[in-house]
């Protein structure tokens, strides 16, 4: 048996057993049917990354000095804003710099970026990894919407307590998506509890199903700003606001200092700032 880099496994377990010799820990652990990292070896692995990293990233600096941006960068991004804006963002940036590839990573996860070898990460929501630099770049306004379709059939809702009765469409991955926390002008606020019978783990499927007439929901204007304009879509509950989610870049600190990353990071903030919704943060 071979491995991909044309190594024999004999030869790849003598060099493993080899130095977790020399570091004096195991770095796998063994069974009968799996192989897995320990503790120790997750963190020597990712160690050992970071070091790969910077060596990369000073032969890069070193290159830069000396010609145009070019190579690599890989970027991580959650899924509905990827697809509806920045792929088509991605476009612009490569019609600038043309030697520069861009491996878009598009999920809703939040991946280890070090450990999956992601330069930048677009983020929404609150960001907990104090490792990566942070760059926020707004707030993403939301709103309550419904098709006329499902409001010619169920009504429309008045005050927020009227949802309740109404065909909710649940964000499923989403944490306290079965709430809407409103807050009205004279400052009050407002916690209802909603329900339906269609939960969904992507934006674009909740897109679809407000468009469809399926329910009800909050949806980042960003998301629905088309449907809005062309009428397949209208705001609900207008007096009341929900709270913004913040849209941030997290950079992993060895890879801010390479010339194209920077550009694309530059390049990013100055146009997701444009999108419907965004706001200065």
């Amino acid at each position: 048996m071979r491995i991909s880099l044309g190594v024999g496994q004999s030869t790849v377990t003598r060099h493993l057993n080899e130095l977790e010799d020399a570091l004096g820990v195991p770095l796998l652990s063994r069974t009968t049917r799996r192989v897995m990292l320990t503790d120790e070896g997750s963190r020597y692995y990712t160690n050992c990354l970071q070091i790969l990293r910077l060596v990369e990233q000073a032969a890069e600096e070193a290159r830069d000095a000396r010609q145009a941006p070019a190579g690599a960068i890989r970027l991580s991004c959650t899924a509905a804003l990827g697809v509806m804006h920045v792929t088509r963002l991605i476009f612009k940036f490569q019609d600038k710099h043309p030697d520069i590839r861009v491996d878009l990573n598009l999920t809703d996860e939040r991946i280890d970026l070090v450990r999956e070898g992601v330069d930048v990460a677009l983020r929404l929501g609150p960001t907990a990894d104090s490792s990566m630099k942070l760059h926020a770049i707004g707030e993403s306004r939301r709103l309550l919407v419904g098709s006329p379709g499902y409001l010619s059939v169920h009504g429309r809702p008045e005050r927020p307590a009227d949802l309740s009765r109404h065909e909710s469409v649940v964000m499923s991955n989403v944490a306290g998506s079965d709430q809407i926390v409103f807050s009205a002008r004279e400052g009050t606020s407002l916690m209802v509890p909603v329900s339906g019978t269609l939960r969904v783990d992507h934006g674009l499927a909740a897109r679809a199903a407000f468009a469809a007439g399926r329910g009800i929901g909050p949806a980042h204007l960003w998301l629905v700003h088309d449907l809005l304009d062309n009428g397949e879509l209208e705001v609900l509950l207008d007096e009341y606001s929900l709270a913004s989610v913040p849209l941030s870049l997290l950079i992993v600190p060895e890879r801010a200092g390479i010339a194209r990353v920077r550009l694309l990071i530059d390049f990013l903030v100055a146009e997701l700032s444009k999108l419907p919704g965004i706001g200065a943060s």
